[in-house]
C-alpha cells in the first residue's frame, strides 16, 4: 500500500472561512443562550458548493456513515481554498506526553483511513513524532484500541456532531481519545478520563491543522463523559457500533458461522496475548517456565511448546529469548510444523517464509535442508533475523512461490505453504485488517492461493507431503479451496486439524487459522 497523504486523501474543499465542525445540539430541554458560533459557520459566511471528494482506495478504513443531525441549508457559493495541510508537522510537545501520544496514535490511524497498513502507518508516525521508548509503546497502544473500536468511535462522533470533522487527522484524534475514555467491557480505563480530554486538547492545539477545533474536541469529549450512558446505549442500536466491523464482515462472518459469528467476532476485538515457542532443542516446557517463573513472568500452557504469558512484555525482558531459548509464535501456529512429521535429511520448502516463525519451528523439529522462500525480500530479512538468534539455518531466496524459475528441479519431501489470504482470523492482532479490507478479496486471493498451490505441488516428491495454511476464516479461502485442490491433483488428504476459529480460554487460545494436509501419491 502506498503512503498516505492527509491531503491528498481526505481533505474536502472549504471556504476561504474554513468553518470547522459544529457541535450537536444537545436535547430540547437545553437552555437556549446567545450564538458565539465557535464551531459553526458564522451567520453572515456563504457555503461554498464542496467538489466531489476524491475516491478513496477501494480497501481503504472507510465505516459507513451514521446518520447526522440535518446540514443546514445551502447558501450561495464563494471561492473554495484548499488548505495546506502538515501531517509531519513535529509539535512542541514533551516527547513524554499523552498528549503526543495521542497525536502520534491519530497520525497512524489517519494513515489507516488512506489505504496504509497499521504497522507501516505506525513507523511513519514515530518518525515524526520522535517519542522516547515509552510513548512509543502508548501510541502503538492507542492506535491499536482505537482501530479495535472504531467503529464505535464513529457511531458516537456521528451523535455529537452535525458533520464529519476534518481534516482526517481530527477525525482520528477523536477516536483515539474515545477509545481511551470508553475502553472494552470488563477492562479498565488506561487513564483517569480528565487526564484524556485536557491531553486531547493539548494535542489539537499544538498542531497547526487542529488548532482552529481545540474548543470542539473538548466540547465532543466533555460530553461524551456527561452523557456516555444515554449516548452507548443509542450507538450500540448500530452493528457498526455493536461489533466495530464494517457491515459486509459481520453478515459473512454469519453466514459462514451461523452458530459462532458472535462469539467470533467478541475474539477479533479482544487483545491477543502474548506466546511462546519453547525451543525443545534448548530447554524443555517445565524447565522454560520455571525460568520465566523465577524472573516474576507467570505462564500457562496452551500447547505441547506454548506458554501463554499472564501478560504481555517487551521480548528483551524475557529470559533466554535472545539465546534462542524461545520465539513469539500463536499456539494455533504452533501446529503447523509437527503436521510435516519432517525427519532428518528431508528436503523441506517453507513457501511464503516470512517473518520465519514456521521455518524455525521445522528447523528445531529436525535436521533437515530448509529452503524458504519469500516474495518480499524486505520480509526475508525477518527471517534471517531470527534464525541467526535462534542459531539456525537455511537456504532463503527472494521468489515467487506462484514461479518455478528460481527452483533447481529437485523434488521437496515436504512443502508448507502459508498461502495469501485476507487474514481475517488474525483480526485481533491485526484490527486495521477489518478496514482495509473489501468484500471481493477473499475471491480474489483464493484466486491467487490456487495457482500457488497448483504450483508447489509440481515441486513435491512422490509420496511428500504438502501442508496448506491459511490465517483465513472464510471459506472460499480455505475448505473450499482444499477441497477443490484435491480433486484437481487427486491428492490424498490427511489428518489434520481443518478451520480452528479464534478462541481464548484457561487451556487454549489461538488465533482463526486452516489447515489441511496432502500426500502425493508415488508414481
Amino acid at each position: 500500500m502506498g503512503a498516505f497523504s492527509v491531503s491528498d486523501a481526505w481533505t474536502t474543499a472549504m471556504t476561504d472561512k474554513r468553518p470547522t465542525l459544529s457541535i450537536k445540539p444537545k436535547a430540547a430541554t437545553a437552555k437556549a443562550g446567545p450564538s458565539k458560533k465557535p464551531y459553526g459557520k458564522p451567520a453572515t459566511a456563504a457555503k461554498a458548493t464542496s467538489p466531489a471528494k476524491p475516491a478513496l482506495p477501494a480497501h481503504a478504513y472507510s465505516p459507513p456513515a451514521p446518520a447526522r443531525a440535518p446540514a443546514p441549508s445551502a447558501q450561495p457559493a464563494t471561492q473554495l481554498n484548499k488548505p495546506v495541510l502538515q501531517p509531519g508537522y513535529k509539535p512542541d510537545l514533551k516527547s513524554d506526553s499523552l498528549a503526543l501520544a495521542l497525536l502520534g496514535a491519530a497520525n497512524a490511524v489517519a494513515q489507516v483511513r488512506g489505504g496504509t497498513a497499521l504497522p507501516v502507518a505506525l513507523s511513519m508516525a514515530f518518525g515524526v513524532a520522535g517519542p522516547t521508548p515509552q510513548t512509543r509503546g502508548a501510541i502503538q497502544d492507542i492506535a491499536y484500541r482505537a482501530m479495535r473500536q472504531a467503529g464505535r468511535s464513529e457511531v458516537l462522533m456521528a451523535l455529537m456532531t452535525t458533520k464529519a470533522p476534518e481534516p482526517a487527522m481530527l477525525a482520528c484524534l477523536l477516536i483515539c481519545a474515545l477509545a481511551l475514555l470508553d475502553p472494552p467491557p470488563g477492562s479498565d480505563a488506561p487513564y483517569e478520563p480528565f487526564t484524556v480530554v485536557d491531553q486531547a486538547v493539548t494535542a489539537a492545539s499544538s498542531h497547526p491543522d487542529l488548532a482552529h477545533a481545540k474548543a470542539m474536541v473538548n466540547a465532543v469529549l466533555r460530553r461524551f463523559l456527561r452523557e456516555r450512558d444515554a449516548l452507548l446505549e443509542q450507538a450500540n442500536k448500530q452493528p457498526l457500533a455493536q461489533w466495530s466491523y464494517p457491515q459486509w464482515w459481520i453478515d459473512a462472518t454469519r453466514a459462514a458461522y451461523p452458530k459462532n459469528w458472535e462469539a467470533i467476532l467478541t475474539a477479533g476485538n479482544a487483545q491477543p496475548p502474548l506466546t511462546l515457542r519453547v525451543n525443545l532443542r534448548k530447554t524443555s516446557m517445565d524447565a522454560y517456565a520455571r525460568q520465566l517463573q523465577d524472573a516474576g513472568i507467570a505462564t500457562t500452557p496452551v500447547g505441547p511448546t506454548a506458554l501463554r504469558l499472564a501478560q504481555a512484555v517487551n521480548v528483551a525482558m524475557i529470559p533466554g529469548f535472545e539465546q534462542g531459548l524461545s520465539s513469539v509464535q500463536d499456539a494455533g501456529a504452533q501446529l503447523a510444523a509437527p503436521l510435516l512429521d519432517v525427519a532428518n535429511g528431508m528436503r523441506v520448502l517453507d513457501a511464503c517464509a516470512a517473518p520465519g516463525g514456521k521455518s524455525g519451528h521445522l528447523l528445531e523439529l529436525a535436521d533437515i535442508a530448509l529452503t524458504a522462500i519469500d516474495a518480499d525480500a524486505k520480509r526475508l530479512t525477518r527471517v534471517a533475523d531470527n534464525l541467526e538468534r535462534l542459531g539456525l539455518r537455511a537456504t532463503l531466496k527472494a521468489a515467487d512461490a506462484q514461479h518455478r524459475d528460481w527452483w533447481d528441479g529437485v523434488p521437496f519431501d515436504r512443502i508448507i505453504a502459508d498461502v495469501p489470504c485476507t487474514a481475517s482470523g488474525i483480526v485481533r492482532r491485526h484490527p486495521d485488517i477489518r478496514w482495509l479490507r473489501r468484500r471481493g478479496d477473499a475471491l480474489q486471493l483464493a484466486t491467487l492461493s490456487s495457482k500457488i498451490l497448483d504450483n508447489l505441488w509440481q515441486m513435491l516428491a512422490p509420496n511428500g507431503k504438502l501442508l496448506f495454511v491459511t490465517c483465513s476464516l472464510w471459506p472460499q479461502e480455505s475448505e473450499a479451496q482444499a477441497a477443490a485442490f484435491a480433486v484437481r491433483h487427486g491428492a490424498m488428504r490427511l489428518a489434520a486439524p481443518g478451520q480452528l476459529l479464534p478462541v481464548s480460554e484457561a487451556g487454549q487460545d489461538h488465533d482463526g487459522l486452516f489447515y489441511a494436509l496432502f500426500q502425493k501419491n508415488a508414481a
